[in-house]
């Protein structure tokens, strides 16, 4: 029979504590980097997204620089534009840089005032997202690279064989509007609510750019925050202003989303940065509590809608603010009936 002395059942002891420690470590390490891969792949995927829809803001400014007039210089500059917004859109990962930024100098070469002010204004949007989507998307691969390289992580393979992500860098202009190179008229920092009733509808107001009254779109409770105003002061601020309702600031969920919007209003271009807080009261009549005379001459009427009419809304022309809220609209319920604040994610 073969017996151990208290010093070796120690050292065995030691020895599994170690194997085993190492194990849960490698396990625990292993999924964390799945989970930075699956972030990476879907940081690419939104750039591809942003970097897609400027491409076709750039061929509609193409089309717009060429215009009616017969100038050999605009035509060709227009057909210079829309031959690299469909070799970006057709470009592979390895030449996709080199060609985006090629599109970004020929976007900066464009004389602005040429375009009708929605145009501008798409531009701007569409360029600020391509910058916001590859800085998300160069913080993900950052932090993949930093736990993927460790020398304990390449010893023990927990990479498995799934391909180092890359980097993806392209001129950015630091100026006014989000370094689009366009000049905006105000900067503003705005908290929204997206008010859910009882049934998970959203409280929508429909209203219209006081320039153009013929079109109108739909968008959430909320507006610009005040100098020396927190978020939820100005979030509670606004919905009482709006609609009457009365919240407390700590019944506040959020802020959930980010969105960074560049657009045309009573003749200005702005560049807004908002943050979108979720809230779930009793359904009730929104009556307000003190609208500014814009608002009393732009908002035209109100609807707490489901996703399936939200879509109905688009349906026929009129936009919803924020886009694809019918599909963020069961994250946000999620969140206001819950107790934690989850961490910002930016959204179009």
């Amino acid at each position: 029979m073969i017996t151990f002395s208290a010093t070796t059942v120690l050292v065995l002891a030691l020895i599994a504590a170690v194997v085993v420690a190492i194990g849960l470590w490698a396990y625990s390490t292993a999924n964390r980097l799945d989970r930075l891969h699956v972030r990476s792949d879907q940081s690419w995927h939104a750039l591809e997204s942003a970097l897609a829809r400027r491409a076709v803001v750039a061929r509609s400014v193409a089309m717009a620089i060429a215009g009616p007039v017969s100038d050999p210089a605009l035509a060709e500059q227009a057909k210079h534009l829309s031959g690299l917004a469909d070799r970006a859109e057709r470009a592979d990962r390895a030449e996709r840089e080199t060609v985006e930024n090629q599109l970004s100098a020929a976007l900066s070469g464009v004389d602005i005032a040429q375009l009708r002010p929605q145009l501008v204004a798409e531009l701007a949007d569409a360029e600020a997202r391509v910058l916001i989507a590859r800085r998300f998307h160069n913080d993900a691969v950052r932090d993949t690279l930093a736990l993927r390289t460790r020398r304990p992580v390449r010893w023990l393979h927990l990479g498995g064989t799934a391909p180092l992500p890359t980097y993806f860098e392209i001129t950015e202009r630091a100026t006014p509007a989000a370094s689009t190179g366009l000049e905006v008229d105000t900067i503003r920092t705005s908290a929204r609510v997206v008010l859910l009733d009882e049934q998970d509808r959203v409280l929508l107001m429909r209203g219209h750019d006081p320039k153009t009254p013929d079109v109108s779109f739909w968008f959430t409770i909320g507006g610009g925050v005040e100098p020396g105003e927190s978020l939820r002061a100005a979030a509670v601020r606004e919905l009482w202003e709006e609609t009457g309702h009365r919240a407390d600031p700590v019944s506040l969920r959020g802020p959930i989303w980010r969105r960074v919007a560049v657009f045309p209003f009573d003749g200005e271009l702005i560049r807004a940065e908002e943050l979108f807080f979720a809230l779930r009261v009793r359904q009730f009549d929104p009556e307000p509590g003190n609208l500014t005379h814009v608002e009393r001459r732009c908002i035209t009427g109100h609807r707490w809608c489901t996703p399936e009419e939200i879509r109905a809304i688009d349906a026929t022309g009129e936009t919803v603010y924020p886009y694809h809220l019918d599909e963020l609209l069961p994250e946000a319920a999620a969140v206001a009936s819950g107790n934690d604040d989850p961490e910002v994610r930016s959204i179009r």
